[in-house]
């Protein structure tokens, strides 16, 4: 696991610059009336954090819990497209910054326990944790307007 914190912390570090370099303009233009802007994709990625710190945490002490997550009501109800920016840049890289303290603190043991979530099967709390990074990555692209990173 001190692979992926340390991947985590370099992403904070490596991104967290480039998002506040991109201008509010660009952040909340709207490709199409009904997708995301950049900002309300790194609202997603709020989203995320939350709902996998809640995954990393509860899957600690209660057996295989179901922890599921609405993107688009969360993205929608949470107002992203509103939210001041530097909030919102603030909000992520503590929200990932305490993500790295809990994986850190987690157990080797831990890492095996299991939680449900929108996809069919239950995964473990270490294949989450690969998962967060991979999902992170992609829309961290998407928002930075760099080379695409692919995510299934």
């Amino acid at each position: 696991m001190k692979q992926i914190t340390q991947q985590l912390s370099q992403i904070i570090s490596d991104y967290a610059e480039k998002l506040m370099g991109i201008s509010e303009n660009d952040l909340a233009a709207k490709p199409d009336p009904l997708k995301w802007s950049r900002k309300e994709i790194l609202g997603h990625l709020i989203d995320s954090a939350q709902s996998n710190i809640r995954r990393f945490v509860v899957a600690q002490y209660e057996e295989a819990p179901f922890i599921i997550y609405n993107q688009d009501k969360w993205v929608a109800i949470s107002d992203y497209q509103n939210y001041p920016t530097t909030d919102l840049i603030s909000l992520w890289i503590l929200l990932n910054k305490h993500i790295c303290i809990i994986l850190g603190n987690t157990s080797e043991e831990s890492l095996l326990r299991m939680c449900k979530t929108n996809k069919d099967i239950p995964h473990t709390i270490k294949w989450l944790a690969e998962d967060y990074i991979r999902h992170l990555l992609h829309h961290l692209h998407q928002v930075c307007n760099l080379e695409p990173v692919p995510y299934t």
